[in-house]
């Protein structure tokens, strides 16, 4: 066969003629798949990057969690080097102060913080007074001066951030945070701390000059941290609210000097004792103060 190649092949038998062992059914074991097994089953998925609902925890199976202390404890979960670290912000605004707060708003720095200045206004305020009426008979505290105060700080700082946040919304700012607000506003009023602790002198033009720079630095950190949330709405509508806010926050500072550095106001018997801030003879202001600290 001239034209067939061969091959030859070497094959190593046993005696027994057995080619190796085969069998592998003996050696080899099945076992149930697990790869359709949930490895997590019994515990929720948490995404780490999914964005929190207005301070609801991540599960919660009773519907009353609003009633419980545990849900607002996490409000005023803050340590003493974040609530310094907010406070220079607030004082020493080097970025935005929403930055600041990295989603993360608290209430207790603004609780405590309006706190503060309630008991200093009735403090400075009384001594204001007193100094007013220095020779004039007996001194009496007149602890309405706490109780104006209380509300004056406390309803500006809830109910003004509560109605700004449901304009916002309803006109349909994405970005507005009721929490956001109130922390704002909350350490907004730091710098009346230092603004009544220097306003008591018992010279009127001072005092406003005092207050007048409290108000000038509060309304710009204000401002400069709400446009970006304003501006998100209608163009004339955003005008039309920073302007309400300036108006507000105005009306603040004119009741903290009014009600509490003005010479016998507010616990002057008659309103004979206040000054005339406008220079046109008029001092019947002592009514309205009496007649505010009734409401």
């Amino acid at each position: 066969m001239s034209g067939r190649q061969g091959y030859d092949v070497v094959v190593d038998v046993d005696a027994e003629g057995d080619l190796g062992h085969t069998d592998l059914n003996d050696d080899l074991e099945f076992h149930n798949s697990t790869f359709d097994t949930n490895p997590t089953r019994g515990g929720p998925k948490v995404a780490p990057d999914q964005p929190s609902t207005f301070g609801a925890p991540p599960s919660s199976s009773s519907k009353r969690y609003l009633w419980s202390i545990t849900f607002y404890q996490q409000f005023f979960a803050l340590d003493s080097a974040a609530l310094l670290l907010r406070c220079r912000s607030a004082l020493y605004p080097r970025a935005n102060f929403l930055d600041v707060l990295d989603g993360n708003p608290d209430l207790y720095g603004p609780f405590w913080i309006a706190t503060t200045v309630i008991v200093i206004l009735f403090m400075t305020g009384t001594i204001s007074q007193y100094l007013a009426e220095t020779g004039k008979g007996h001194f009496a505290y007149d602890f309405r001066l706490l109780s104006g105060a209380a509300g004056l700080v406390y309803g500006y700082t809830l109910f003004i951030p509560l109605g700004l946040w449901g304009v916002l919304r309803w006109f349909g700012s994405e970005g507005a945070n009721l929490l956001e607000c109130w922390a704002l506003y909350g350490y907004g009023n730091l710098i009346w701390i230092p603004v009544a602790l220097v306003s008591w002198s018992p010279l009127t033009a001072l005092n406003y000059a005092f207050v007048a720079v409290g108000f000038g630095l509060s309304a710009t950190f204000l401002i400069r941290n709400l446009y970006p949330i304003i501006s998100a709405t209608d163009a004339k509508i955003s005008r039309i609210l920073l302007i309400v806010v300036l108006v507000l926050h105005a009306g603040l500072a004119i009741a903290i000097k009014i009600l509490f550095f003005a010479h016998g106001s507010p616990a002057a018997k008659d309103g004979t004792q206040l000054p005339d801030p406008i220079g046109d003879g008029n001092k019947d202001a002592g009514s309205v103060v009496r007649m505010l600290l009734r409401v």
